[in-house]
């Protein structure tokens, strides 16, 4: 089951808060630290419409109390007496608050700036104060530091146990919780309101990863990255994955190295994982091989799980190119329209890398030029193709253009792209900000440029990604759905 917490500052509000929280979940935390005045807790108890949670935090433990110890706990046995569901305890109160009645006790172990490493003895330290459920809050920033409390979830204990993942590894941890049968998972009613920050809203539980089919024997996809472009593509997947009844879900997930991420992916025994935009460069130590154009790029965006280990794969790369190219009227070589063009790839990162190894497999004349100057010499001598200064960038005779940073900003330099760049006839591929596009884009248009379509490109590639994974097309009610038509 689902629990949303609710942050209230006054008494009405209390109300208002439980009122629509119950419209939506299962179980109903109602944290006092934050109120102005004393609440009374008998009448709010009564008056909500699902089971509570009743919390007070310490600030030391992320809560906003600022009475005294004494004067917390005092709120916390009033609590007790009103009859919840549940009641959350540090460790130090559950000594001091005895058992009453049928009220079931959390007992909450917090740390807000070290990942936990060992929880056992505390599992034993909770069982002695006579806990019903033990709850796990800590940092989760990245997958390794998520993974100690994603260990004591799914295994089967004497008592469940629930957990609270601070930073974006928190909603992996949701997903994974409802997975592996954890007695309910939290989220925020909305936007403003978490009880930490980060915490994921029901809304983007339900929209976007619609967790409420997630269960034991559902499949996760890795989903590197927790960018706009990330989760609009787990919410078209997710939403393709029903359409078909795949019983599959997206797992996104961010990460600090590749090397001990590998083990925990195939823990987790996910079969493939796609990873834009830069997470591809940084995830290719996974691979163990990979296609032409994720080795020669150093970067790729689907990487599958087989017998020999991860094989990396560069479908952005390859589809952008083809569209690029269905723009181009070489009529020398309809085969390879942009053989012997001059195309500027404006970027060094991982994308930028990419779409200049695959401009350079079509056999183009590649120029580069990168808002890290140092970074893209370096990258242009590998690729062996032309380095252009940024303070050059206007002179170069280019028959494409690759934009892949929307600005050439670089520490105090603030530098961004001129529009006179865009002359009426070139080509112009903008992958800044999938799918929107930059500004550039607009320009580009508006001067008369052969533009390829931002979100066209990113439709075609979530279609294309969608069938490397499945082997089945993308409904086509998926994009109009996750869009919300």
């Amino acid at each position: 089951m689902i629990c949303i917490s609710v942050t209230p500052e006054s008494r009405q509000l209390a109300k208002v808060d439980l009122l629509n929280a119950a419209r939506q979940c299962d179980l109903i935390e109602l944290c006092l630290d934050r109120l102005l005045k004393e609440p009374d807790i008998k009448d709010l108890v009564d008056s909500s419409r699902k089971p509570l949670l009743i919390s007070c935090r310490r600030q030391e433990d992320g809560g906003q109390f600022r009475g005294t110890e004494d004067e917390r706990q005092i709120l916390l046995r009033q609590a007790v007496l009103a009859n919840p569901a549940y009641i959350e305890l540090d460790l130090e109160t559950a000594r001091r608050i005895p058992r009453f009645g049928k009220v079931q006790r959390v007992i909450s172990f917090t740390s807000l700036t070290r990942p936990w490493t060992s929880i056992e003895d505390l599992f034993d330290e909770a069982v002695g104060v006579q806990a019903d459920v033990i709850k796990f809050t800590g940092p989760t920033p990245t997958l390794e530091a998520a993974w100690p409390l994603l260990h004591a979830v799914s295994q089967k204990r004497s008592l469940p146990i629930v957990a609270l993942g601070l930073g974006n590894c928190g909603l992996t941890f949701s997903l994974l919780g409802r997975k592996y049968g954890s007695p309910w998972i939290y989220a925020a009613l909305e936007q403003g309101m978490e009880a930490f920050a980060g915490q994921p809203t029901v809304g983007t539980l339900d929209d976007i990863y619609r967790w409420r089919d997630v269960g034991p024997k559902t499949r996760f996809f890795g989903l590197a990255g927790f960018g706009p472009a990330e989760e609009l593509l787990a919410k078209v997947f997710n939403a393709g994955f029903d359409a078909l009844d795949l019983g599959t879900r997206c797992l996104p997930f961010a990460f600090q190295e590749a090397g001990p991420v590998a083990k925990m992916l195939d823990v987790l025994k996910l079969p493939a994982v796609v990873a834009i935009p830069e997470c591809g460069r940084r995830l290719m130590p996974l691979a163990k091989g990979g296609d032409p154009l994720s080795e020669q790029a150093n970067f790729a965006d689907v990487f599958v799980k087989q017998t020999e280990g991860w094989k990396a794969h560069n479908l952005l790369g390859r589809l952008a190119i083809q569209k690029l190219e269905k723009l181009s009227s070489n009529n020398s070589n309809p085969d390879k329209p942009l053989e012997r063009r001059n195309v500027l790839v404006v970027g060094s990162g991982g994308l930028g890398q990419t779409l200049a190894a695959a401009a350079l497999q079509r056999g183009s004349l590649l120029n580069i030029c990168g808002a890290d100057e140092e970074a893209t010499q370096k990258l242009a001598a590998q690729l062996d193709c032309r380095f252009i200064p940024v303070g050059k960038l206007y002179d170069t005779h280019i028959d494409a253009v690759i934009l892949t940073e929307p600005h050439l900003d670089f520490k105090a330099r603030k530098t961004p792209i001129n529009p006179a760049l865009l002359r009426p006839g070139l080509l112009v591929l903008d992958a800044c900000s999938l799918p929107h596009g930059s500004p550039l884009s607009v320009e580009a248009r508006e001067r008369g440029c052969k533009l390829v379509d931002p979100a066209e490109l990113f439709a075609e590639y979530v279609g294309v990604l969608f069938k490397s994974l499945t082997g089945k097309e993308l409904p086509a009610q998926a994009f109009a759905v996750a869009l919300g038509g």
